[in-house]
């Protein structure tokens, strides 16, 4: 961690820790070991789901990282969804997915990167009419398959209305393509609800709701489960 700048999420802690050539691990569960590590307090505090960093450097880390709060809250949605969109590209990457920002996103900033530099793909793949494909590429973070098709779309609402993202899946609803609204799991209700509304009923059972705990879940047992996966002799 401290080689990273002070922060890391757990994907990150699972994929190096490992590779640290006098680290021996006395136990068969390493990756429960980190997860227990990094929450003693006298060592190191979370900073949102899924990203620790060390105590000691807690007046050292950048802005987008740990903002102080001398950072306008606007400000700090928008490190917060940087932070969700880069979530979402790593997990796709994993999943062997070509991954895709908007363009007004590329440089915004994921954990001393930009969110560019992370996803896999520059360009949006021309996958059907102009009109559809524009709508597509404002998604927040879209997830392509081998054939070059949209397989997974995400949109990320930290504060905004969660009724647009829905118009945006109901414009693609053509396609055999999974939806997800991410944001606080108090938003669920509203979800739910927006929903519910006719306009919607074409997309009801293939939009899904997942919250920044689960995703920060999924982000960390992704990583977990390729380390394995690559510690494997078949």
């Amino acid at each position: 961690m401290e080689e990273n700048g002070g922060f890391a999420t757990l994907g990150y802690l699972y994929q190096n820790v490992p590779k640290i050539s006098d680290c021996e691990w006395k136990t068969k569960t390493p990756f429960a070991s980190i997860r227990r590590i990094v929450q003693d307090e006298r060592f190191f505090f979370k900073i949102k789901p899924g990203l620790w960093a060390l105590l000691s450097h807690k007046d050292k880390l950048p802005q987008d990282i740990f903002p102080t709060a001398a950072v306008p809250k606007q400000e700090q949605e928008l490190f917060n969804h940087s932070y969700y969109q880069g979530l979402l590209v790593e997990i796709g990457k994993l999943k062997q997915y070509e991954t895709f920002v908007p363009s007004q996103d590329k440089n915004k900033r994921f954990l001393g990167k930009t969110l560019g530099e992370v996803s896999s793909q520059t360009d949006f793949y021309q996958f059907g009419y102009d009109h559809i494909v524009r709508k597509a590429k404002t998604v927040d973070v879209c997830w392509f398959n081998i054939r070059k098709m949209p397989s997974v779309l995400f949109e990320i609402e930290h504060s905004t209305d969660i009724q647009n993202s829905l118009l945006k899946f109901v414009e693609l609803q053509d396609f055999n393509t999974n939806f997800f609204i991410v944001a606080d799991r108090v938003r669920k209700a509203e979800f739910a609800g927006k929903l519910e509304l006719n306009a919607f009923v074409p997309i009801k059972m293939r939009v899904q709701f997942l919250d920044y705990d689960k995703l920060s879940d999924w982000h960390t047992k992704t990583f977990e489960i390729v380390s394995l996966e690559n510690n494997l002799t078949f």
